[in-house]
């Protein structure tokens, strides 16, 4: 059992499995009061775990994710002092949703504690939760929850004139950091707002073939600075990174390529990207074969020798670049290694840096380092 109270990194978005209100009871203790459905959470398992659900002061209205072997449990505890009202002068609840153990559960952080609130609300104006014949009026309020967030991802709670919205908010990932020899490429327009003074002298030099490196001298922005306006780009979804392009790369395909003769639409989509003309769109069949002829050991210039990309109307350049973004091929890079305790250049040849990697921080052409490090008998070249 592992009981976490920040944000997790789970695999997937998973659905709500079951919501169910908990409260502390002045003689039976920790209790389950309602649920749908119904005996989802057995009393067994519950009791097993109360004392992270209805838990001590210091972890109250904070988020608390408890993550069981088949069962993730999101709540916020509550507790309303009220020395008059409540017979052990405090009463305590936790409304909790249910997911897969393996589930993402961030984006419900948000919505279990506006839900919580609204519940402390309406039990301080009218005992709601503390009078009795609690999971009779629960019920179906719990129901309409798990349903309508299951369903639209939303929800409006109506009590009299006031209305309570529910909403499930997408939470993206922080983007892993920028390289320097990384290449952005724009994956969708964008938008019309007034960005700030860097991304605005970033985003002309962004062209899919640019290295952050070359869009910062090419910018005049400082390196870092370019790093994180593509960065923030990366995060909202209108940049993706793509390697370097160099006629010296090797690629390979990927299970995705028999989607190039299944899906129609992705046919289309691939001719009017890789075309050199767009009033002359290439034949798919030459377009798959250039693709299928992606292996190991065979460069890009290796294949343009071959088929004359040119001729048949494509652009090597954009074929490339397309099949990257679909997935439809990979790149196959080269890592130095050193094999012995010296070399001219032992301390980047870890195995962990590309020799992409290498060339934009030393400053030197691929071809012209590679060369280097195959007279070296003590370096040998990682494909993966």
């Amino acid at each position: 059992m592992n009981l976490k109270s920040k944000r997790d990194g789970a695999r997937k978005e998973g659905p709500i499995r079951c919501i169910f209100f908990c409260e502390f009871h002045h003689t039976a203790g920790p209790m389950i009061s309602c649920q749908v459905p119904e005996n989802y959470i057995s009393k067994e398992l519950f009791d097993s775990i109360s004392v992270y659900i209805i838990t001590k002061a210091e972890l109250q209205r904070s988020v608390i994710t408890v993550t069981l072997h088949d069962y993730k449990i999101l709540g916020f505890p509550v507790r309303i002092d009220d020395k008059d009202k409540y017979v052990r002068n405090a009463f305590h609840f936790n409304l909790c949703f249910v997911c897969d153990s393996d589930a993402r559960t961030v984006q419900f952080e948000t919505v279990v504690m506006k839900f919580s609130e609204y519940l402390v609300a309406r039990e301080m104006e009218s005992n709601f939760l503390s009078e009795g014949k609690v999971n009779k009026k629960l019920a179906p309020i719990l129901t309409q929850v798990k349903n309508e967030l299951n369903n639209k991802g939303e929800c409006a709670l109506i009590e009299g004139a006031t209305t309570t919205h529910l909403k499930v908010c997408t939470i993206r990932l922080d983007p892993t950091p920028v390289m320097d020899h990384q290449v952005p490429i724009f994956i969708r327009e964008l938008p019309e707002q007034q960005w700030d003074l860097t991304t605005q002298q970033v985003t002309p030099f962004i062209d899919g073939f640019n290295h952050v490196a070359k869009i910062a001298v090419l910018s005049d922005v400082e390196n870092n600075l370019v790093k994180a306006c593509v960065q923030n780009l990366v995060y909202y979804g209108v940049v993706a990174l793509i390697p370097l392009f160099q006629y010296g790369n090797v690629y390979c395909t990927t299970p995705k390529l028999k989607m190039m003769v299944q899906d129609i639409d992705l046919q289309q989509k691939c001719l009017n990207y890789v075309a050199k003309n767009p009033r002359q769109l290439p034949a798919i069949r030459d377009v798959f074969r250039m693709y299928a002829a992606m292996t190991r050991g065979t460069t890009i210039r290796d294949l343009c020798v071959r088929f004359n990309p040119s001729n048949l109307r494509i652009n090597e350049r954009k074929l490339v670049q397309f099949g990257v973004l679909e997935g439809i091929i990979r790149r196959v890079q080269k890592y130095p290694v050193i094999v012995a305790e010296y070399s001219d250049l032992h301390k980047s040849l870890s195995g962990a840096a590309s020799l992409d990697e290498l060339c934009c921080s030393i400053g030197v052409a691929s071809q012209q380092l590679e060369d280097q490090l195959e007279r070296d008998n003590n370096v040998m070249l990682l494909w993966k």
